[in-house]
C-alpha cells in the first residue's frame, strides 16, 4: 500500500482518534461508577425494552432515544445515552453519572470529550455478558466508536469491539487450565481476557499500539491481571517462545492491494489474498508446546480448480500437527466484497461503494478466486498426527451458550483415545450414548418399518447422522454395560447376519460417532 490510505471519495476525513490511557486510579474509579449506575446488559436492555434493543442491533437508535425521553434522567440512562446511543449529554448529567472518577479525568483518559456545557463519548464502552465453563461473567469493554455514533465511515486505525466473531472465538477456546496462552492480534483484548480465566499467564500481541492501549485499559477496568501486552507483527513479539495454547482472530479479511482502498488495521493484515492466514497457520508448529493447542478463525480462498479446504490442508502438509478445519460458510466474490465494504461504514448505492466493489472484483478476477470460505481452525501439537479433518458444517445447531470449546476438548480427547486402540481393543471397550443424542424416525403412511432413521446431536456441532438398523440398534443398546464386540455379536445373532461382516461394517462408523461425541467411552 502507498502512504495515502484514505477512503476513496469520502467527504469526511475522520478526526484523529484520542489516546486511551489506562491509569489505575481512573479505571478503578470508573468501574465503581459503572457498578453504581447498574450499567449491565440486563440493566441497559431494561431501560428501553426489547423492541428498542432489537432496533439497536439493527443500527437504529430512534426507539431507544424515544423511550429514554419519556423517563427521568438517571446515571444509568446518562451512561447508556453516551456510550450505547453515542449521543451527547449535558455536563451536569455527566457529572452526576461519574461522581467518583469525574468527567475531567475521563477526558484526560480519552474516554469522554467535553465541549462547553455538553459531554460526548470519545470511545465506545459497552457492558458485556458471557457464559463459559467457569460460569456466568460480565465485563465492560472499551472500543472505538462505530459508524452509528460517528455519522461517517470509521478510521483505518479503528479498534473493534464485541461482535459475532468475538463470541465465536471465545466460545472455541478450550476450557482447560494451562500455564501460558498467546493471543495473537488481541485487538480490544477480549480474547486475552477470556483466556486468562483458564491460564496462569497470557501474552497479547498486536501491530496496533492503539489496540494495545485499549486492551490494557479493558484489563485494568475489569480487574484482570496476568496479561503481558506486546507490540509487533504476528509472531515477531514472541520469537523463540512456546505456548500451551494460541488463540487468534487474525486480520484475515481479504482486501485488494490497490491505492485508495482503506486498509483497516483490525481486519487487514496487509498481505495479498489469504496469505496472512497461511502465515499464521504455518507458524503455529514452532510456537506450540508439545500437546499444546490452537483455536483460530480465518478466511481462505477457493480458486479455479483449487478447493479452499484442500489449500488449507496443504499448509499443514509438512507438519506433525493434529488439524481440524471447519468451513462454516462460503461467500461468492460480490457478496464477500459487499459485506466488508459495508463493515467499514461505506453506504451501498454510493459511487464510493461501487468503486470499492470494482476493486474487490478486479482483485478476485485477477487471482482466479471463485469464493471465500470462513471457519474455524483447531490444531494440536504432538507426535505423529492422528487427526486431519477438513469438513464443511454450514449449520452449527448445538444449543450450548458457552460455545464449542468443551466440544472441541472432548473431540481432541477422543482422538487420543481412538489412536490408542486397534480394532481388537476398540471391540473390548465399553461405550455409552451421549445424553444429548436423540433419534428421529420417519415412516411411510401405514408402514411399521421406518424408511429413514437419523441420530441427532443436541449440543456441540448439532450433527445429524443417518443410521441403518444395525447402527441404530447399537446406539440404542450402548449404555456402558456390554463391550462393543458383545453388542455387535448380539445384533448379528438377532438379525441373522455374519458377525465378522457386521463388525467390519460397524467399527469404522462407531469410531466416527466417538470422534463426533455421539458415543462416549464409558
Amino acid at each position: 500500500m502507498t502512504a495515502d490510505r484514505s477512503v476513496v471519495g469520502t467527504d469526511t476525513t475522520p478526526a484523529r482518534l484520542p489516546d486511551v490511557v489506562a491509569e489505575p486510579a481512573v479505571t478503578s474509579a470508573l468501574a465503581a461508577d459503572l457498578t453504581a449506575a447498574g450499567y449491565t446488559v440486563e440493566g441497559v436492555d431494561a431501560l428501553w425494552g426489547t423492541e428498542a434493543a432489537a432496533a439497536l442491533h439493527r443500527g437504529v437508535r430512534v426507539a431507544a432515544r424515544r423511550a429514554l425521553a419519556s423517563r427521568p434522567t438517571t446515571p444509568l440512562s446518562t451512561v447508556a445515552t453516551l456510550f450505547v446511543l453515542g449521543l451527547p449529554v449535558p455536563r451536569a448529567e455527566a457529572d452526576a453519572a461519574f461522581p467518583t472518577v469525574g468527567v475531567d479525568a475521563l477526558g484526560a483518559a480519552g474516554v469522554l470529550r467535553a465541549d462547553g456545557d455538553t459531554v460526548a463519548a470519545a470511545v465506545d464502552l459497552r457492558p458485556y455478558a458471557f457464559v463459559d465453563d467457569l460460569g456466568a461473567g460480565s465485563w465492560w469493554i472499551v472500543s472505538d466508536l462505530g459508524e452509528l455514533a460517528l455519522g461517517h465511515a470509521i478510521s483505518e486505525e479503528h479498534v473493534l469491539g464485541i461482535g459475532g466473531a468475538t463470541t465465536t472465538l471465545s466460545g472455541l477456546q478450550l476450557p482447560v487450565p494451562v500455564r501460558r496462552v498467546l493471543d495473537l492480534g488481541t485487538g480490544c483484548g477480549i480474547q486475552a481476557m477470556h483466556a486468562r480465566r483458564f491460564a496462569e499467564q497470557v501474552v497479547a500481541t498486536d501491530i496496533s499500539r492503539r489496540a494495545l492501549d485499549i486492551a490494557r485499559f479493558n484489563a485494568q477496568l475489569n480487574g484482570i491481571d496476568g496479561i503481558d501486552f506486546r507490540l509487533g507483527s504476528l509472531f515477531e513479539p514472541v520469537a523463540g517462545e512456546r505456548f500451551d495454547r494460541i488463540v487468534s482472530n487474525p486480520p484475515f479479511v481479504i482486501t485488494p492491494r490497490r491505492q485508495g482502498v482503506p486498509a483497516y488495521e483490525y481486519r487487514d493484515g496487509g498481505m495479498v489474498g489469504d496469505a496472512l492466514v497461511e502465515t499464521v497457520l504455518r507458524g503455529l508448529a514452532e510456537h506450540l508446546e508439545p500437546g499444546g493447542t490452537a483455536q483460530l478463525l480465518g478466511n481462505w480462498e477457493h480458486r479455479w480448480g483449487d478447493d479452499g479446504l484442500e489449500r488449507v490442508r496443504s499448509w499443514f502438509a509438512d507438519t506433525d500437527l493434529d488439524v481440524w478445519v471447519v468451513e462454516r460458510e462460503r461467500e461468492d466474490p460480490p457478496a464477500y466484497a459487499e459485506t466488508w465494504i459495508r463493515d467499514g461504514g461505506t453506504k451501498p448505492g454510493t459511487a464510493v461503494f461501487d468503486d470499492l466493489v470494482d476493486a474487490w472484483l478486479d482483485d478476485f478476477r485477477d487471482r482466479h478466486v471463485t469464493g471465500v470460505g470462513f471457519g474455524y481452525v483447531v490444531v494440536r501439537s504432538g507426535g505423529a498426527p492422528d487427526l486431519r479433518r477438513f469438513e464443511r458444517l454450514p449449520q452449527v445447531l448445538g444449543a450450548n451458550p458457552a460455545g464449542l470449546g468443551a466440544t472441541i476438548a472432548r473431540t481432541l480427547d477422543a482422538v487420543s483415545w481412538l489412536a490408542g486402540r486397534d480394532d481388537d481393543a476398540f471391540a473390548a471397550a465399553h461405550l455409552r450414548v451421549a445424553g444429548d443424542v436423540t433419534e428421529e424416525r420417519h415412516y411411510w403412511p401405514g408402514n411399521d418399518d421406518p424408511t429413514v432413521m437419523t441420530l441427532v446431536q443436541g449440543g456441540g456441532f448439532g450433527r445429524r447422522v443417518d443410521a441403518d438398523t444395525a447402527l441404530a440398534a447399537f446406539v440404542g443398546a450402548a449404555d456402558g454395560e456390554l463391550a462393543v464386540g458383545q453388542i455387535i455379536g448380539a445384533i448379528a445373532q438377532l438379525t441373522g447376519v455374519d458377525d465378522r461382516a457386521l463388525t467390519a461394517d460397524l467399527l469404522p462408523r462407531l469410531r466416527d460417532l466417538v470422534l463426533d461425541g455421539l458415543l462416549l467411552p464409558a
